[in-house]
């Protein structure tokens, strides 16, 4: 810190109020003297040009009583902060009851927070979290934390921080409108978990969960919250969480991003040529876009020069829409519309030269062919100089590259530039501060309506969810959409479902997409261009990428895929979505357009795919037997540790369930697409692997095909060890689902290949597997014959881990013999062991079940000590149906107390859960509640 007397006076004062009590003089820090006298300037700068009372004054300096010289400290607390602050800064005024500081509110950090927070309100979201950003970033730290545990600060510091989070609640909901809610959810869980107690934060959380595809995590948050305000606090959560619940649980589309508006950017203006190409007719949607579009002109009203830049794959409509918008504002520039055809992806041409796209324009500015300047640099200061002082509209369109528009640019504020290209010119972003709007493929209703207005009006509302189809195989892609609209157009009897059973088959889809007598209309010529202006390592990047079975792919995945690091993985990647031939839906995960996919797989075949292919499923294998390990014990012999060089930090079992979520819908096709090309020494082990992140997500038709497919690469390959692991797994996925009879087919199918290779463990296990849909089944003997005689082999073998599930099956039995305390004993014994294997999924089912014999042995108490510690294993492995098993069985408590309405709560909780997952045990909650309709209302 610098002493205030060394420095000459000016008025470049300001003030820090939002964390240590600081005062700078011209941006160097002043030192501010002891803590009464800064605590007295902290009272008159949080009431700035307001008078503060003496008795106030004294009130907040002194905790308890002050003494009988109050007065007289105060006033000489104020000399010297008036000697502080000199004669050219802030005045202090003596006015009665008080004092005044007479002071720009600007000078202090806390009033603009105030003033930023305020002017956000009503806004556009962009604007709104611009500005609410700009007022968070005055915080430095702790308020006033110097003088923390004065009376000032307890009175002053909670408000304050209050109004922090108040601002970072409304920042956060402005960025969910902007469809922000990928980046937020780090943010909101760090919040989340220093204000436990928010419940607007929860809601924001739950609602960027949802919105990013993580629904169980979203749901885990309202339970974790509805636990902690019942147990510390006694309440239930608010209506807008309850509401935001009941929400999500029905996937209610009002819950879907709708982004209301991108980023505001900066505009330009226009000259006296009127040379833009007609509009296309038909054009429909893009409001959003269009809106941004307009908001940037009206920027450049404000003398902001701005280069826009619309950027999307082939076929997206970029061109429609510049040509659209262009003829709507037209009038906007009076000095006319410039427009030049830049060629950057042209069958038939080179690409436009800046030369030879500046004559042009030249040419429609007036500028006679015999003075236009030869060299480029003249050119292009002749044309700066024409639009210097008119405001013209500029649209360049279909560019191939930064350097070919940069000559194109005009070099004054006065007109305004819309690019378009399939590539994202980051270049222009960097030397022009070009602003970026991507143009994403059309949302479904949008796409009915197009093909309805390019079509055979009518069609579509004639076979609506034909049209659906439709829309869905054209991927919204525009192009692909006029020429299906011109094919129903072609043939007035062709209905719209002839059109989608053509397009069904991935491998003749693009052939369909083609017009017969034009060429160059079709979505292969218009792909063909893009991928061949690639350089050839990133063409033959994108090829394999056609090999890939699954929507989504990371850099760890493609490196694997095309042997090379992920780094280098990465870089091809991101040139890849420069041209928009991938996207990057979230960070370091990329995806590609579903057309564009047919498109590669359409691409000659290499020597080296089937390599290739096996590369990637080995790191599937890889990644999926290190998460998994993370889930619950590793109950086999499969081990690929070592399958592939490169792979995914996971190091927590929060991680691996991250992993397996975001990678399931690729790992389910992965097996279908090993056991497709014969690779089933690959095909079955993949599927097992994903039964421990089976276990606690419980998807009930994925589990079963990705079973199925697994099972049908074992029998081809005859493996015994594979047939036994394949028909148990999918005996789990059926008894778990409700389906008993087939559980028992698929079980004993397990014990009859067991029964053949004499492995007694494997047979035990099978036994187990058979025990427990036996005693579903109700035949209660068999059960316990086949579980006591897995106990003896597990016994004998030592295997604790495996001892734990007869003795639970052995436990169900004794239960319904009426055997309650040796049925709790088995429990219990199973409780301890597989706490000692950390399988948490497993030790919530035991502890779930430990509670409903205590309640059947009137033990209540008990009962709820073990369902609650149920709720929380399971809320902690993250096992939704564990967690409605937990609610059931306190409702059970609830009600045998007599407090019905807690019941209630706790079976409505349970069935919403079952009912997400699709628990069979549905119909007994349902039950539950109508027998007690009506009761403690």
């Amino acid at each position: 810190m610098t002493p205030h007397g060394s420095l000459e006076r000016t008025a470049g004062f300001e003030f820090r109020l939002l964390g240590p009590l600081e005062v700078h003089l011209d941006g160097v820090a002043l030192e501010t003297g002891r803590m009464p006298v800064r605590a007295l300037l902290a009272c008159l700068l949080l009431e700035p040009n307001q008078v503060v009372p003496m008795d106030r004054l004294i009130d907040t300096l002194w905790d308890h009583e002050p003494p009988a010289s109050a007065r007289t400290i105060v006033q000489g607390y104020v000399s010297r902060l008036r000697k502080f602050l000199g004669n050219d800064g802030p005045e202090i005024i003596t006015r009665a009851p008080g004092y005044l500081l007479r002071v720009n509110g600007d000078r202090i950090d806390a009033h603009r927070a105030r003033s930023l927070i305020n002017r956000a309100h009503g806004l556009e979201p962009a604007e709104r979290s611009r500005l609410l950003t700009e007022a968070l970033s005055l915080w430095s730290g702790p308020v006033l934390a110097d003088i923390a545990g004065s009376r000032l600060y307890r009175m002053v510091a909670p408000n304050l921080d209050e109004l922090r989070l108040l601002a970072l609640e409304e920042r956060v909901a402005a960025d969910l409108e902007l469809g922000r809610h990928h980046q937020l959810i780090s943010e909101l869980s760090t919040l989340v978990d220093q204000h436990p107690m928010r419940e607007r934060l929860t809601c924001q959380l739950m609602l960027a969960n949802y919105r990013a595809g993580h629904r169980a995590e979203a749901q885990a948050r309202f339970h974790d919250l509805r636990h902690r305000l019942s147990h510390e606090l006694g309440i239930d959560p608010g209506p807008e969480l309850r509401e935001l619940y009941e929400k999500l649980l029905r996937d209610d589309p009002a819950l879907r991003n709708h982004p209301s508006r991108v980023e505001a950017g900066l505009g330009i203006r226009r000259p006296v040529p009127a040379e833009l190409p007609p509009a296309p007719a038909g054009f429909v949607g893009r409001r959003l876009e269009a809106a941004t579009l307009d908001a940037m002109r009206e920027a450049n009203e404000e003398g902001f020069s701005l280069i826009t830049v619309l950027t999307g794959t082939a076929g997206v409509g970029k061109s429609a829409l510049a040509l659209t918008w262009s003829h709507r504002v037209a009038e906007e520039f009076p000095d006319g519309q410039l427009y030049a055809s830049l060629r950057g992806f042209d069958s038939e041409h080179e690409p436009l030269t800046p030369g030879e796209a500046l004559t042009s324009m030249l040419k429609a500015l007036g500028v006679a062919a015999d003075a236009i300047p030869v060299e480029l640099d003249d050119r292009t200061a002749l044309y700066r100089s024409l639009l210097a002082k008119r405001k013209v509209l500029v649209l360049l369109d279909n560019a191939r590259d930064s350097d070919q528009v940069l000559p194109l640019l005009p070099g004054s504020a006065a007109s305004m530039v819309v690019v378009t290209s399939r590539r994202r010119l980051d270049g222009l972003v960097v030397r022009s501060g070009a602003r970026v709007l991507p143009l994403e493929t059309l949302p479904t209703e949008t796409a009915i309506e197009l093909l309805d207005r390019a079509g055979v009006p009518g069609k579509s509302a004639a076979e609506p969810d034909a049209a659906a189809e439709l829309a869905e195989l054209c991927g919204g892609l525009p192009l692909a959409l006029r020429i299906a609209a011109a094919r129903l157009a072609a043939n007035p009897a062709r209905g719209v479902s002839d059109l989608v059973r053509e397009l069904t088959d991935e491998r003749t889809r693009l052939q369909a997409l083609d017009i017969d007598d034009d060429a160059d209309t079709s979505v292969r010529r218009a792909f063909d261009l893009s991928y061949r202006s690639l350089p050839p390592l990133h063409a033959e990047t994108f090829r394999k990428l056609g090999l890939v079975p699954g929507q989504t792919f990371t850099a760890h995945a493609v490196a694997a895929l095309c042997r090379t690091d992920p780094a280098g993985a990465q870089r091809r990647l991101r040139a890849l979505a420069l041209a928009h031939l991938v996207t990057e839906p979230e960070p370091d995960r990329f995806g590609m357009h579903d057309l564009l996919r047919a498109y590669a797989r359409e691409l000659p075949a290499d020597e080296g795919d089937t390599e290739a292919l096996r590369r990637l499923l080995r790191h599937y294998l890889c990644a999926a037997d290190h998460a998994r390990r993370f889930l619950r014990p590793a109950r086999d012999e499969l081990d690929f540790s070592d399958a592939s060089e490169h792979q995914p930090e996971i190091g927590s079992r929060s991680q691996a369930l991250e992993w397996f979520d975001a990678e399931w819908p690729n790992l389910v096709t992965a097996v279908r697409a090993a056991n497709a090309a014969g690779l089933h020494d690959l095909a079955w082990p993949l599927a097992r692997l994903q039964f421990n992140y089976l276990m606690v997500r419980c998807p009930w038709e994925d589990w079963l095909r990705v079973y199925s497919d697994g099972a049908d690469s074992a029998r081809t390959v005859g493996d015994p060890v594979g047939k036994v692991l394949m028909s148990a797994g999918l005996g789990v996925a059926c008894a778990r689902s409700g389906d008993l009879d087939e559980a028992l087919a698929h079980y004993e199918e397990s014990y009859r290949v067991a029964v053949q290779t004499g492995d007694s463990e494997r047979l035990a296990m099978t036994q187990v597997n058979l025990s427990s849909v036996l005693f579903r089944l109700r035949r209660y003997e068999e059960a316990k014959v086949h579980s006591e005689d897995a106990l003896k082999v597990y016994r004998s073998l030592g295997d604790r881990y495996f001892v734990a599930g007869a003795l639970n099956n052995l436990a169900m039995v004794e239960q319904v013999n009426g055997e309650l305390e040796a049925a709790l004993r088995y429990l219990r014994e199973a409780e301890d062991l597989y706490r000692e294997a950390d399988d948490l999924e497993t030790l919530a089912m035991v502890l779930n079940n430990c509670g409903e014999v205590s309640i059947e042995l009137g033990r209540l108490d008990d009962g709820e000590r073990f369902h609650h510690e149920a709720l929380d294993v399971a809320r902690q492995c993250g096992s939704a149906v564990r967690q409605g098993s937990a609610n059931l069985g306190l409702g059970d408590a609830a009600r045998l107390r007599g407090e019905i309405s807690v019941a209630r709560t706790r079976w409505e909780t349970a069935l919403a859960i079952f009912e997400v997952e699709g628990s069979p045990k549905v119909r007994e909650v349902r039950q539950r509640l109508d027998e007690i309709a009506g009761q403690g209302v």
